[in-house]
């Protein structure tokens, strides 16, 4: 009696160097009880040092395996067609002389961007005005609006970013979160189609 093996992919499976991936790694299955623990403890690739951090399992290769293993079976495959395995080595601690450079950099640079934009539109006289046409008096320093203003910008960044460090102030992505997930995207799409040899074929002529 013929036996069905639904199979989803995952997009992305992060595996140690010179690691072996079972199916279970790289796929969500449904299958009767006896198939799917055979299924699970299944070897579908064996990573290599000239793998190197990228490597693309596709879901052909997956079925070809299945079908060696198994008769009468017909596998169904749900979602994405491929699987990116990444190589991820072992993560060192954190230099403090890197982390305190890396600081230092973002630091002076964000505060050189801010000023140098501030200068641009003309900041303080926009201040200057403004303060000038509420109260009646002009002021070099017009306190009242730049403490403010300082105080504003620095809660409108943190709402803006939706953190306080680490913590999230509310479920919704931040513009910058959603701008990495499209690039996540673009990147893994671009991996799928060209390191993928599945998708390649070139023809020679006789």
């Amino acid at each position: 009696m013929e036996k069905t093996i639904y199979i989803r992919m995952r997009n992305r499976v992060q595996v140690p160097p010179e690691g072996k991936v079972l199916l279970k790694d790289a796929a969500q299955m449904i299958a009767t009880e006896g198939v799917l623990h055979d299924l699970q403890s299944m070897e579908i690739y064996q990573l290599k040092k000239e793998d190197g951090n990228i490597v693309v399992i596709d879901i052909m290769k997956v079925i070809r395996l299945i079908t060696a293993r198994f008769e009468d079976v017909e596998v169904q495959t749900i979602g994405p067609a491929q699987t990116i395995i990444e190589v991820v080595a072992k993560k060192k601690g954190v230099s403090i002389p890197f982390f305190l450079l890396i600081w230092f950099l973002l630091f002076f640079g964000s505060a050189m961007t801010l000023m140098n934009f501030h200068d641009d539109v003309s900041m303080k006289s926009v201040q200057e005005k403004i303060y000038t046409i509420i109260t009646g008096k002009k002021e070099a320093k017009p306190l009242l609006f730049q403490i403010p203003y300082s105080i504003g910008l620095g809660l409108g960044m943190i709402l803006f970013f939706n953190h306080v460090f680490k913590k999230r102030i509310n479920d919704e992505p931040s513009p910058l979160e959603v701008e990495m997930f499209n690039y996540q995207m673009d990147l893994d799409n671009y991996v799928i189609l060209h390191e993928n040899k599945e998708s390649m074929k070139r023809v020679h002529d006789d």
